[in-house]
């Protein structure tokens, strides 16, 4: 009986300490480019222009890219469906200087990503962060803490892919 009551009481403090971890996770990359702020958040607000950088375009050639809504701009987006996953991204916000999706991944959550295009020496300095909300899911805590890792590589595709556009 003692063997159960530790096993318990490590799973227990494991859920404790994970459940100590940080609820939201904040991943930001930037580069600069030689492209207008104009010309970045036109190409972030549209469906097909989003696709023109894409990171996951470029990780996984078998994407499959479905659009809905209007064509740019809010309410604009598309379906995705491939081997990191499957779900959609939304654009829910366009400023001037910004655009901001929602992206549903279903079970795995809905974090925000927003794309900032701000001149900088001659050209743009482009932000791509994405916050996401772990909830209370311990197991969900514990994968945050390895999200900078596995998505910051992603998002410098994209910049570097938004810089080739230049």
């Amino acid at each position: 009986m003692t063997i159960v009551y530790t096993i318990l009481a490590v799973i227990a403090a494991i859920a404790l300490i994970a459940l100590l971890l940080p609820r939201t996770v904040v991943v930001t990359r930037n580069a600069d480019v030689d492209l207008s702020p104009e010309h970045v958040i036109a190409r972030v607000a549209s469906t097909e222009g989003f696709q023109t950088f894409n990171p996951y375009c470029t990780t996984d050639p078998e994407l499959k890219i479905t659009p809905f809504g209007p064509s740019e701009g809010v309410g604009s987006g598309f379906r995705f469906e491939g081997k990191e996953g499957k779900g959609t991204q939304t654009v829910t916000d366009v400023t001037p200087s910004s655009v901001t999706h929602l992206i549903d991944l279903g079970a795995m959550g809905k974090p925000v990503q927003t794309i900032e295009a701000k001149p900088y020496a001659g050209g743009t300095r482009v932000t791509w962060t994405v916050t996401s909300d772990m909830g209370f899911n311990p197991v969900f805590r514990i994968f945050g803490l390895f999200m900078d890792r596995m998505l910051g590589k992603t998002y410098e595709l994209g910049l570097k892919n938004i810089k080739a556009l230049a």
